[in-house]
C-alpha cells in the first residue's frame, strides 16, 4: 500500500478533478465569467464582450445550453449575467426558470453580447469577459487554464485578483504526477473508505441516463440502441446495455438537458465515459461494491493522469482518454492484472489515436459509442493475452511511455489539425 501523504495528494486530485457539472462545461465555463464580472460590477451590464481562444469557442457553438431549448454561447452569457452565481462553479446556472430564460431571449434579442476571438494568447482555455453598466464603469473576470481558475478579476473600484503575471509562465502545479502504475497502485489498495466516495460518480451519471430515457435529446443514440432493430442487431447483451447507458447520459447532456453529471478534467462527457461503462459492466458481472470503487478510481483516475500531458484541451477527443480509462476499469472487473491493464491501454492507443474534437455536440455520442466500444473489445483482448506490439505504430514496450506518444500526438502534432477544424466550422455556408 502506498505512503499515506501520496494517497492523500491522489485524493486530493480527483477532489479536485472530478466534480459535478450542468451542461458542457466550455460554455459552463464562460457564464461562470460572466456571472463573476457581473458580481464585480454590481449591476447588471448593459453591455457584455466575451474574448474567448480558439479552443472555447469550438466546443461551446454547438452545444446545447442545459434547460433553454437554444445552442451556443448567448444564450449561456446572457443568464450569466442575469442568474448565474460564482460560487456555484460549473453548476452556474442551476437556477433557471421559464421567467429568467426568457429575460435572457430578450437580452440576446437587444444585442447587448458581443462574442470574438481572443489574439495573441497561447493558452487553448482562455475566457475573459468586460462588463458595461449604463454609465461606462466596466469590470472584468478572466479565466484561464482550467474550466474555474480565475486569474483576474476587477470591479469598477479596482482590482479585485490578479494572478496573469504566474499564469502567463510556465506552468507550475503542486499536483502529485502520476504513472500508470501509481495509479494502479492506489485504486487496487488503497482503503476502501478513503476511496468510497468515487462512487458519487455513478449516481450523478447513471441518473443522467436514467432521466435520458424520459425526453428526446440529442440524436437520441441510446434511445435507438435500445429498440427492437438495434437489438436484432447487438441484441440484449451487456455490450449493448454498456453502449446505450453511456450514449444516453451524453445525448441528453449534449442536448441541454437540465441534469447534472460528475465531470472528470473538465469534461462532462469525460466523465460519463469513464464511468457510465464501468458501472454498467459491475452490474452485468455480479461485481462486489468494493470492486466496482476500485474498478470506478481506476478509471477515472487513469483519464486523470492522461489529460496531465495532454491538456485540459486539444484537437483529440477526450472519449479517447476517458474510454482508455474505462477499458482499464472494465479490465479490473474482469479479473485483470497489472499487465493485463497495461495491455488494454497499449490496445486502445493503438486503434483511437487521431480522433479529431470537433466540438462539443449531440453527435459526440457518437464518439463515446466509438470509444466504449473499442474499450470493451481491448480489454476482451488483453485477457485473451492478445497486446498490440512496439514493432506496430506508435506503441512501446513502455505503457507510459505509449500514453506519452498519444498525447504528444494529441497536444502538439495536431495543432495545425485544431486550426483546421474552427477555419471549417467558423467559415460554413
Amino acid at each position: 500500500m502506498q505512503d499515506k501523504i501520496i494517497r492523500d495528494s491522489i485524493i486530493k486530485l480527483i477532489n479536485k478533478e472530478v466534480v459535478p457539472a450542468i451542461g458542457c462545461t466550455e460554455p459552463m465555463a464562460v457564464a461562470l465569467a460572466t456571472a463573476r464580472a457581473v458580481e464585480a460590477l454590481g449591476c447588471r451590464p448593459t453591455k457584455i464582450s466575451a474574448l474567448l481562444s480558439a479552443n472555447i469557442l469550438k466546443n461551446a457553438m454547438g452545444v446545447g445550453i442545459p434547460g433553454t431549448g437554444m445552442i451556443g454561447l448567448p444564450i449561456a452569457i446572457a443568464l450569466g449575467a442575469i442568474i448565474g452565481k460564482s460560487e456555484y462553479q460549473l453548476e452556474v446556472l442551476r437556477d433557471l426558470t421559464p421567467e429568467t430564460l426568457e429575460a435572457g431571449k430578450k437580452y440576446i434579442a437587444e444585442k447587448r453580447i458581443d462574442i470574438s476571438l481572443k489574439e495573441g494568447i497561447t493558452e487553448k482555455l482562455y475566457v475573459e469577459i468586460i462588463c458595461t453598466d449604463n454609465q461606462g464603469r466596466t469590470s472584468k473576470a478572466i479565466i484561464a487554464g482550467s474550466h474555474t481558475n480565475f486569474i483576474y478579476v476587477s470591479s469598477p473600484e479596482g482590482i479585485l485578483l490578479d494572478k496573469q503575471q504566474a499564469a502567463g509562465e510556465e506552468h507550475v502545479d503542486d499536483d502529485i504526477k502520476l504513472n500508470l502504475s501509481i495509479v494502479y497502485e492506489f485504486a487496487t489498495t488503497a482503503p476502501i473508505e478513503e476511496i468510497r466516495f468515487i462512487l458519487k460518480t455513478k449516481e450523478y451519471n447513471m441518473n443522467a441516463a436514467r432521466k435520458a430515457i424520459l425526453g428526446n435529446y440529442g440524436h437520441n443514440l441510446g434511445k435507438t440502441i435500445d429498440r427492437p432493430l438495434a437489438q436484432g442487431i447487438f441484441g440484449k447483451s451487456i455490450f449493448s446495455h454498456i453502449i446505450a447507458r453511456t450514449a444516453s447520459a451524453c445525448d441528453a447532456r449534449m442536448g441541454g438537458a437540465l441534469i447534472p453529471v460528475m465531470s472528470n478534467s473538465g469534461s462532462g462527457n469525460q466523465g460519463i465515459c469513464a464511468t457510465n461503462p464501468v458501472a454498467v459492466y459491475a452490474k452485468e458481472n455480479e461485481n462486489t461494491e468494493e470492486e466496482l470503487i476500485r474498478a470506478l478510481t481506476l478509471s477515472h483516475l487513469t483519464a486523470i493522469y492522461i489529460k496531465q500531458s495532454l491538456g485540459k484541451l486539444s484537437a483529440l477527443c477526450g472519449c479517447v482518454v476517458a474510454s482508455i480509462g474505462s477499458s482499464c476499469g472494465i479490465t479490473y472487473l474482469m479479473g485483470g492484472d497489472y499487465l493485463r491493464v497495461c495491455q488494454s491501454v497499449k490496445n486502445m492507443i493503438a486503434n483511437l489515436t487521431g480522433m479529431i474534437c470537433d466540438g462539443a455536440k449531440p453527435s459526440c455520442a457518437l464518439k463515446i459509442s466509438s470509444g466504449v466500444s473499442t474499450a470493451i473489445l481491448s480489454a476482451l483482448l488483453s485477457m485473451e493475452g492478445k497486446c498490440v506490439s512496439s514493432a506496430e505504430g506508435i506503441i512501446d514496450d513502455d505503457v507510459d511511455r505509449s500514453i506519452h506518444n498519444l498525447t504528444s500526438i494529441g497536444a502538439d502534432a495536431m495543432r495545425a489539425t485544431d486550426e483546421m477544424v474552427l477555419n471549417i466550422m467558423t467559415h460554413k455556408c
